[in-house]
């Protein structure tokens, strides 16, 4: 048989999955767990690079791993595990550390945005390293599995490149230790945008919880949102980003659920107006939404699904331990060793 390509990548540990999170990943790692090896986990490591309760952080874990399954992922397809039950992912982020530089990191344009936003109770403002090292410790869960395609959003390019350099240059130094990996962005919808604001990406971090649809909301509220969400004065279904964000937003969802092109929703909403549009809008991710949830009540509280995650972490133990192993022994770190 012929031996399949591997992906890698994981979601943070933050609480709410959104519609967003789920076109521009999950669905794209439902489709893809027959072509490639997925090794896919719940990066609760990421997650505490800003301040969270640790009740919070344990519930988060639980209900996004539950949620991983509700939604198509197969555990006799996709290994899904925790990230910090694989220790080889903070070892290596060590070493990463050790062969980059400050100004690489200071050059993110994501530690820029959120290292404005990070303040205490008191209100005081201050900036977490750990996010400003978040980058390698990313780059790490990546090259850990020498995968040849990471499935990632627009606006995580920027750190799939660091990955890249930091790999290329440790190659180059050290001798040849790390696979370098391609990306994988699906051609719709691997950026929703927020509902209010169609200028920005759809965040649950969001201050506005009308801006995001997530998969636990109340189905009212979901229809409430849509309802809601930011159009324009021309009553005509156009896709155009520049001049019709939230229209185009909005048949982005659309089409990815419903599996069509853009012009195909284009054609077929073309003589309806948005009363209309929003109606079979509301009415699709409504479907999607109730048939995860009840998976996701199923899902929630099985003791199948402890298995699946200690199977996945046995099974990313393996790979990581041996690929810790030849960097540590290219390096010089493991002395008895050849």
């Amino acid at each position: 048989m012929e031996n399949k390509k591997r992906m890698v990548s994981g979601i943070t540990a933050t609480g709410t999955i959104t519609l967003g999170n789920y076109i521009g990943a999950i669905k794209n790692f439902v489709e893809l767990q027959d072509k490639f090896e997925m090794y896919i986990f719940v990066a609760n490591l990421h997650a505490i690079t800003s301040p969270i309760d640790k009740l919070k952080l344990k519930n988060n874990i639980k209900s996004m791993v539950a949620l991983y399954f509700a939604c198509g992922l197969d555990p006799k397809k996709v290994k899904i595990f925790i990230q910090s039950e694989v220790l080889e992912h903070t070892q290596l982020g060590w070493i990463l550390t050790c062969n980059s530089t400050l100004g690489e990191l200071n050059r993110m344009t994501q530690f820029k945005d959120k290292s404005t936003k990070v303040k205490s109770s008191n209100g005081t403002e201050f900036i977490p390293t750990g996010l400003l090292t978040y980058p390698l410790l990313m780059a790490a869960d990546i090259l850990l599995y020498d995968p040849d395609f990471v499935p990632v959003g627009k606006d995580q390019k920027q750190h799939i490149e660091l990955t890249r350099n930091i790999a290329e240059r440790m190659n180059s130094k050290y001798g040849e230790m790390f696979k370098i990996p391609g990306d994988y962005i699906a051609k719709i919808g691997s950026k929703i945008m927020d509902l209010q604001d169609p200028t920005k990406k759809m965040s649950k971090s969001s201050d506005n919880p009308k801006s995001y649809i997530s998969l636990l909301d109340d189905l009212k509220e979901v229809e409430k949102k849509i309802k809601s969400a930011v159009t324009d004065s021309e009553n005509i279904v156009k896709y155009d980003p520049e001049k019709k964000p939230g229209v185009s937003n909005l048949i982005t969802i659309y089409s990815s659920i419903k599996n069509q092109t853009i012009e195909e929703t284009e054609s077929y909403f073309k003589d309806k107006d948005y009363g209309q549009f929003k109606n079979e809008v509301t009415k699709c991710v409504c479907d999607l939404i109730s048939s995860i949830q009840e998976n996701y009540n199923k899902l929630y509280d099985s003791k199948e699904v402890e298995q699946w995650l200690e199977e996945g972490a046995n099974s990313a133990r393996f790979i990581a331990n041996k690929k810790l192993n030849k960097v540590m022994n290219l390096i010089g770190l493991n002395y008895k060793r050849k």
